[in-house]
């Protein structure tokens, strides 16, 4: 298995109006494009807005779908990541993926 990422289609619309983008998803949506190769090292998934979110909560469970999710394949240690209390498995969220993504694929870390 990869690191799989899921991410938000864009313009999505609920109550409160749209249409929407994740602005985390945006940032790590930013990251994918100034390095391409990503897209051949990474499982990645795009997914339509509405909950449930079922290929994300096979892998980490109903309490973690909130998205941008890398869940990790395990090979690269990372002692920043959660763990999922109902399958075990570790992941990260939102901006804490990009400095995961520069450690294990050697691409540039957000300027502090």
């Amino acid at each position: 298995m990869t690191d799989r990422l899921f991410l938000l289609n864009p313009d999505w619309h609920d109550d409160q109006g749209g249409p929407w983008f994740c602005p985390a998803g945006a940032f790590i949506e930013g990251v994918l494009a100034f390095y391409p190769a990503l897209h051949d090292q990474l499982d990645i998934t795009r997914l339509d807005h509405p909950r449930p979110r079922p290929p994300v909560i096979d892998l980490v469970g109903e309490a973690h779908q909130s998205c941008p999710i890398l869940v990790l394949d395990e090979t690269f240690d990372w002692p920043d990541a959660q763990t999922s209390e109902a399958t075990g498995r570790r992941f990260l969220q939102d901006h804490a993926i990009a400095r995961y993504l520069a450690a294990r694929y050697g691409v540039g870390l957000p300027h502090p």
